[in-house]
């Protein structure tokens, strides 16, 4: 099986990656800009596995990139516990018009 280029997996990494840096500071909904966070893990994610396919231990990038992954789950569902709550509260998840957070 012929393996894909590192250039074209950096390539296609850079492009996630600056795809989810432009929705986090462009989109002002709550969840769009957790999507653009995912992005941005998935891009780190893509360059640890390619990176480890130029390493005589191969196994040691898979493993950080789940590692990432297993973090940016609990990231992803502590996040929108408290979008919920605030959607709740606020009924809106419209970072601008979340004004005040009263404790």
């Amino acid at each position: 099986m012929m393996a894909i280029p590192l250039l074209h997996l950096l390539v296609l990494g850079t492009i996630l990656f600056c795809l989810g840096l432009a929705i986090v500071l462009t989109k002002r909904h709550a969840i769009a800009i957790l999507m653009g966070i995912e992005l941005l893990f998935n891009a780190a994610n893509l360059n640890l596995v390619a990176f480890a396919q130029h390493d005589p231990d191969r196994l040691q990038g898979q493993v950080y990139s789940l590692f990432v992954m297993l973090i940016a789950a609990c990231e992803t569902a502590v996040a929108l516990a408290i979008v919920l709550q605030v959607f709740k509260y606020f009924k809106t998840a419209h970072l601008q018009d979340i004004d005040q957070l009263n404790g």
